[in-house]
């Protein structure tokens, strides 16, 4: 395997039928696209309800994609804000229409993952209950896996399947209690860093209304 090649991992609620294609939901976390992960169990975590769930192995080649890179910050929050419709409230605005245009013309994002635990740091951000240096101070503080987004048909391509694995229905009961169990581990985390990072920082609306 060289270095442009990686092994990563998809859930998939009912099975992959057909060749893969940049088909999500809209409001996943950058947008429509094909959704990979470095980390194998978080994907098991989003499909353990369903019980025709399947978890793929993938490798993917990543030569010759246009791959737009997100370090963990506000830049990458801004993104998943506009794709999840939490930046409404500031439409027409410069910033809005600057985070709209930031994945144009990639074939691909790698940012981190928003997982359960983080779900309750981004909402708390974006409601304006945490300043920006809580939730920076929270991301860090949480250990996530990164995803890759297959955001065209040309870096749908590039991925190959080498393994398909059925979810029974004893691992999707485990995986349902592990899922829960990270959840409140995070609002656990995350009240400690917001009360210690109170005072510091911008909230999300204060961004929006400067511009970034």
């Amino acid at each position: 395997m060289d270095n442009h090649t990686l092994t990563l991992y998809h859930g998939s609620k009912s099975g992959i039928h057909g060749k893969i294609e940049p088909v999500s939901r809209d409001r996943c976390d950058f947008g429509k696209g094909f959704y990979m992960g470095t980390d194998r169990i978080q994907p098991l975590t989003l499909i353990c309800n369903y019980e025709r769930a399947r978890l793929y192995t993938l490798q993917i080649n990543l030569s010759d994609l246009k791959i737009l890179n997100l370090e963990l910050g506000v830049e990458w929050a801004l993104l998943i804000a506009y794709n999840r419709r939490k930046m409404e409230m500031a439409k027409d605005s410069p910033i809005y229409k600057r985070v709209g245009n930031m994945a144009k013309g990639y074939d691909m994002v790698v940012g981190y993952i928003a997982n359960d635990r983080m779900f309750v740091v981004l909402d708390r951000f974006f409601r304006g209950d945490i300043t920006d240096s809580a939730f920076i101070h929270s991301l860090s503080a949480i250990k996530l896996g990164k995803q890759y987004v297959a955001l065209t048909q040309k870096a749908c391509d590039h991925v190959q399947i080498l393994q398909e694995q059925e979810l029974l229905e004893a691992d999707r009961e485990k995986l349902k209690k592990e899922s829960e169990e990270n959840r409140q581990r995070g609002i656990a985390m995350a009240d400690e860093i917001c009360r210690r990072y109170r005072r510091e920082g911008r909230f999300f609306d204060e961004i929006l209304t400067a511009g970034g």
